[in-house]
């Protein structure tokens, strides 16, 4: 007799997950991942198909879906943002997933309550309109590039916030998420032992201090990280990274500099805790 016969079949621990928009999916990815982080356990990959805008791609869309469910063994889970009556039908109708309407679940409710029917234009969630406000994303998004990773000290003082912390420990992938999702003009600056024996703040972070956020990290995390990049090394060795996340915190307490662990934390909750900590107010619309 087969033993298994009986037995609860196991739950898969890895989901395949859709974002689909009729613009960026921005929204979509970034709604969707508020409630997946609340699922503890899963591993999740995560596909963006944004630009779904003609009843073509949405079907189009609702049959790579399809056909990656049945690759994988498991019903795939869609966040759709598609308004459009059209394309939301024909999309639902040829897919064979697990659909969250973020948008449409709401309309319906608003639509009684406000007295006023919604237009459901394609990617009118996305629409530029303000061009002052796009042109201020674009120009972060340039400052930030050329603020990497410490490349230039000129214009630090054009910055909204500049974050030190030592290599490796998300400076980078920070600033360029305040920069993309927030209009942010983020500078980072990597803090190097030779800034640890001087015993002060470097000079070029001197008129910026203000400014300043620091990351931290733990020294077993920031030796698992290097030690991907440059095995065997000094640089990703234990008892470096040890050495190197104590003086760099030291001097951060010491120039009562705020700062955070980046070791347990999504690049969101820590863009959240930098703009909360030094009052940096954002345009509600640079997040769209």
């Amino acid at each position: 007799m087969n033993s298994n016969v009986n037995e609860t079949p196991e739950k898969p621990t890895q989901r395949t997950v859709f974002f689909v928009s009729d613009a960026t999916a921005i929204t979509a990815e970034t709604l969707a991942n508020a409630v997946l982080a609340q699922f503890h356990g899963l591993k999740y990959l995560r596909y963006r198909m944004p630009f779904v805008n003609t009843e073509e791609k949405a079907k189009a869309a609702a049959l790579r879906i399809n056909e990656v469910g049945k690759e994988n063994g498991v019903r795939p889970i869609v966040f759709s943002t598609l308004v459009a009556g059209s394309l939301a039908s024909t999309f639902n109708e040829y897919c064979n997933a697990f659909v969250i309407e973020l948008f449409r679940s709401f309309v319906g409710p608003l639509e009684r309550e406000l007295g006023v029917p919604c237009d459901h234009s394609v990617g009118k969630s996305h629409e530029i309109g303000d061009q002052e406000r796009y042109n201020r994303r674009i120009d972060a998004i340039n400052y930030t590039l050329a603020h990497d990773d410490g490349q230039t000290n000129k214009g630090l003082e054009d910055a909204d916030v500049v974050l030190v912390g030592v290599s490796r420990s998300s400076k980078t992938p920070t600033s360029l998420y305040l920069a993309m999702q927030y209009g942010i003009k983020a500078a980072n600056y990597p803090l190097i032992p030779e800034d640890f024996e001087r015993g002060e703040l470097p000079p070029a972070l001197e008129n910026c201090k203000d400014k300043i956020f620091g990351l931290s990290i733990s020294p077993k995390r920031l030796s698992e990280i290097r030690g991907e990049r440059r095995p065997n090394s000094k640089y990703a060795s234990i008892e470096n990274c040890e050495y190197e996340v104590e003086e760099a915190q030291r001097m951060m307490d010491r120039e009562g500099i705020k700062y955070l662990s980046s070791t347990s934390k999504s690049i969101e909750e820590i863009s959240a805790t930098i703009l909360l900590e030094l009052k940096i107010n954002i345009d509600p619309h640079m997040s769209m």
